[in-house]
């Protein structure tokens, strides 16, 4: 993944801003936690005068000490029931904003286009979703909350300050630009470590994503205290750049605060001297120092909470990035509409196309081929000849550099990528076995089939007998890229999930590899069963398939180098014959 540009020193805000509209989805939370932080504020802000009240009227008489300690109480009770709701809306407001958020997040990655997804590692994208998701969380769940608090707390302290004590509050204000000062320059800093920290994470993230997904590749070369060492390795250089991380927002946190409370401890050695001279009860300087540890205390936390939102910013503008990705392949603003019924004729005409990872070397160069409808037409050829390539354009995965390519006479590019591939049934060589039961992988193909419809297809597919013997049958779980079956059965389900959708058009990419030869003799009939009136391409090495092919097109270096039927092609004693030699005959 390219390395984004880190983010100007206005980011902070600007990134976050992006927030806003997330928030205001959730109006009347958001409602309901500014109500209780003015009722939280009011109260800490009234918290000092019910205290000057006590020192000087609460030890009088009885009457007064009642009064002054009731108030008080009010007071604190006041303080403690807002600040319980405070901490609820806002909570709650956090969890699903950032819920909306990742739901956002996800469906904008999902639709985006194969070429974004060869470039980028799936690990680091799961990162953005759960590790920025978190730093989110904590901005707008706690950390918003704080700023606001802090920020109305500091001013009505300095306004009560004023009211109090002018000439004290006068020291008092001093201190404030002197704690300002080493958070907006330390600020760029800590967001630059902040986002490099993240990054990091993500590549940790990523390589145990990787490790994970092929843990029995690792386990079968005996590789896992290499697996080990490397992932200490990224999460030591993680823990590293975090260290640096924390180490910058400690010292702009310590030099704030011992600037604050140094100020503090000024005004309070004057405000002594005022009280043993008799210009000053000690109620008013009582509350004048719970005004300024207040307000004190509020500066403190605002330079926490910015350091705060330095992170967030890199996390929100990872986000963006990706939100502001658009996927290379959409559909057109007035998408043209597929007959019905389809009849399945396919054209490649004069295509060339370079994967943009290779742009110099053409996965196809110059390719054409038209397929009639019903007809099944087998593509072979060495590996790298393209054969997968024509599949991944026929899907639409890609858009072709030059060239045309025309279902039933229409250009793709004019049509719905979506609606197109809900006519096209694929079988991969790999298949892809979901964590979910064997009926809802099946049930993939057609999301509203029905359980009959469902064990049809997997009767069809060879696959009932042995899913149907499963603890729960149809209901059992089939593990992560489904663990519990074998390579033949999962192919087979993935060829139940194929039947079930009933496309028009089918492509076959070594649909069979995976079986044993008593499986593959019952799926190939399933197949045939499934081709018939249908147009099949077929991707395969397997004999059997080539001979019942209507046509065999022979590929080489993203170019057609010959057609024909089997008995044609070994005649002309080409690649294909070579091929076949090589490859077919056991």
């Amino acid at each position: 993944m390219t390395e984004p540009t880190a983010p100007s020193s206005k980011a902070p805000i600007g990134t976050l801003r992006a927030l806003w509209p997330f928030v205001m989805r959730q109006r009347a939370l958001f409602g309901a936690w500014l109500v209780a932080l003015t009722a939280a504020s009011a109260a800490t802000l009234s918290l000092p005068l019910a205290v000057r009240q006590m020192i000087d009227r609460g030890f009088s008489s009885g009457d007064n000490i009642d009064r002054a300690f009731g108030l008080l109480f009010l007071v604190a009770l006041a303080l403690a029931l807002a600040s319980a709701a405070r901490f609820y809306f806002v909570s709650l407001l956090g969890e699903r904003v950032v819920a909306d958020l990742r739901q956002r997040l996800y469906a904008h990655l999902i639709e985006l286009d194969a070429g974004f997804h060869d470039r980028n590692r799936s690990g680091e994208l799961v990162s953005r979703l759960t590790a920025d998701a978190e730093l989110l969380r904590s901005v707008v769940g706690s950390s918003m909350s704080v700023a606001l608090r802090s920020s109305v707390t500091v001013i009505g302290s300095l306004v009560m300050l004023f009211v109090t004590q002018p000439r004290l509050a006068a020291y008092a204000l001093v201190g404030i630009p002197l704690a300002v000062l080493p958070i907006v320059l330390g600020g760029r800093r800590i967001q630059k470590i902040s986002r490099a920290s993240q990054d990091r994470v993500a590549d940790a993230n990523a390589l145990a994503t990787e490790a994970l997904g092929a843990v029995r590749t690792v386990q079968a070369h005996a590789r896992e205290p290499y697996e080990r060492g490397r992932f200490g390795d990224a999460v030591a250089i993680a823990i590293a750049t975090a260290r640096r991380r924390i180490r910058s927002q400690a010292i702009v946190t310590a030099v704030a605060i011992t600037l604050i409370f140094g100020a503090i401890t000024l005004v309070l050695w004057s405000g002594a001297h005022d009280v043993n001279a008799g210009r000053m009860t000690a109620g008013t300087l009582g509350q004048f120092v719970l005004y300024a540890l207040i307000g004190g205390g509020s500066v403190g936390a605002l330079a926490e909470v910015w350091n705060e939102l330095q992170r967030a910013a890199g996390g929100m503008g990872r986000i963006n990035e990706l939100l502001q990705e658009a996927p290379a392949i959409a559909a057109p603003a007035d998408p043209a509409i597929l007959p019905q019924p389809l009849r399945g004729e396919v054209t490649l005409d004069d295509v060339t196309f370079h994967y943009p990872a290779r742009p110099d070397l053409p996965a196809l160069e110059d390719f054409s081929l038209h397929v009639h409808p019903g007809e099944t037409v087998a593509l072979v050829g060495p590996s790298g000849a393209g054969k997968s390539t024509v599949f991944s354009l026929l899907l639409r995965f890609h858009d072709p550099q030059r060239g045309r390519i025309a279902v039933d006479g229409m250009d793709i590019r004019t049509l719905d990528p979506a609606a197109l591939r809900e006519r096209i049934a694929l079988v991969p060589q790999q298949p892809t076995i979901f964590a979910a039961s064997a009926r809802d992988n099946i049930r993939y193909g057609r999301l509203e089939a029905d359980d009959a419809e469902v064990e049809a297809a997997a009767r069809s597919a060879e696959a009932y007998e042995f899913l149907s013997i499963l603890p729960k049958g149809f209901d059992e779980e089939l593990g992560e890229r489904g663990a519990r079956l074998s390579g033949g059965q999962q192919q087979r389900v993935a060829i139940a999930r194929a039947l079930l959708k009933d496309a028009p058009i089918l492509l076959l990419d070594e649909a069979t590899s995976a079986l044993d030869a008593q499986s593959e003799r019952a799926v190939q009939l399933a197949l045939e069963h499934l081709m018939q009136g249908r147009t099949t391409l077929v991707i395969a090495h397997r004999l059997a398939t080539v001979l019942k092919a209507d046509r065999i097109v022979v590929m080489d270096r993203g170019r057609v180098v010959a057609e024909g039927t089997h008995e044609q092609l070994l005649a002309q004693d080409g690649l294909y014959a070579e091929l076949a030699r090589l490859q077919f005959i056991d």
